[in-house]
């Protein structure tokens, strides 16, 4: 046995997060999301690496401020997924402002919380439910839609990894953003949705020359499933159990086109394939020519607590 004496243990600074289940009905359903409660001190690489470490969909960052500066402006918050930062994520933003409903020093029980986000506040609206024994129901309110382009057929379903025929010949594939830049993508039928394989490479390169991140794939939901709609994100860190900034998306692109009333509810079912069964409530209101007070609801869970340790 060595009689060297052992190096001394480097200081470490400890980060508490926790984990809740997003657009969930039921505990490890819906979309995971880890909040980092007190991000003050990590630097923007040092989130990202937090980021790929708990390697999630998206992870937040909770920046606290004094309480007039929370109270005016909202709480800032950084969200990341495994390889950027975003300046806007639905579900990052609906469970962040759940966590602060349950944990904030002065906002805690708020009926309302807003985030500050890098493209403006946000605010979330939370609605007791008689299934508060699993979470809260929180809606939130996002950015107008900006309408983009509407993509060729052809050159779309390539870029998917489907034929033509995959797609519905009836409704266009169009960009939308509330926050966060979508290509809607109209599915022919629940079949071709189960077979979705988007190829991430040549989805990539298609999506570098358009004004879209990401596809949102979307078909009519089977009856029986209590869903209108049936979505699909399929990205470069896999799938989305549920994507809520899409979903603001896509209930513009419903009432644009005339596939949903002005402010009727919809339900969209996403993260079925995943066995991480998700619902996201959605609407939308035309005023004249413009689809303005865009509304995405889900449940907010939690599941756990931990804490990471940096030198």
């Amino acid at each position: 046995m060595s009689n060297t004496p052992a190096a001394p243990r480097k200081a470490h600074q400890a980060y508490d997060y926790s984990l809740v289940d997003v657009f969930a009905e039921q505990p490890l359903a819906g979309n995971q999301l880890a909040i980092f409660s007190d991000a003050r001190g990590l630097t923007t690489e040092e989130m990202q690496s937090l980021a790929r470490e708990t390697n999630l969909s998206e992870t937040t960052f909770i920046l606290p401020r004094d309480t007039a500066t929370e109270r005016e402006h909202g709480v800032q918050v950084r969200i990341f997924t495994v390889a950027e930062e975003l300046r806007f994520a639905g579900h990052p933003t609906l469970g962040t402002a759940s966590w602060l409903h349950w944990n904030h020093p002065t906002l805690a029980s708020a009926s309302e919380i807003t985030l500050d986000l890098p493209i403006g506040p946000i605010a979330v609206r939370f609605t007791p439910s008689g299934l508060d024994d699993f979470g809260i129901f929180g809606t939130m309110q996002q950015n107008n839609p900006i309408f983009g382009e509407v993509h060729d057929r052809v050159a779309l379903a390539k870029a998917l990894g489907l034929s033509i025929d995959d797609l519905d010949p009836n409704l266009p594939a169009q960009t939308v953003s509330t926050g966060m830049p979508f290509c809607i993508v109209p599915l022919r039928s629940l079949e071709v949705a189960a077979r979705l394989a988007i190829p991430q490479h040549t989805a990539s390169t298609y999506l570098e020359r358009r004004d879209a991140k990401f596809f949102h794939c979307v078909t009519r939901a089977a009856t029986q499933s209590g869903a209108d709609w049936h979505a699909r994100m399929q990205f470069y860190n896999g799938e989305d159990p549920a994507t809520g900034s899409a979903s603001g998306c896509f209930i513009s692109w419903l009432v644009q086109h005339k596939l949903a009333a002005t402010g009727q509810q919809v339900i969209i079912e996403q993260g079925v394939e995943m066995r991480r069964p998700s619902r996201i409530h959605a609407s939308a209101t035309r005023e004249g020519d413009k689809v303005t007070k865009v509304f995405v609801g889900g449940r907010t869970i939690p599941v756990a607590n931990g804490r990471f340790f940096l030198p």
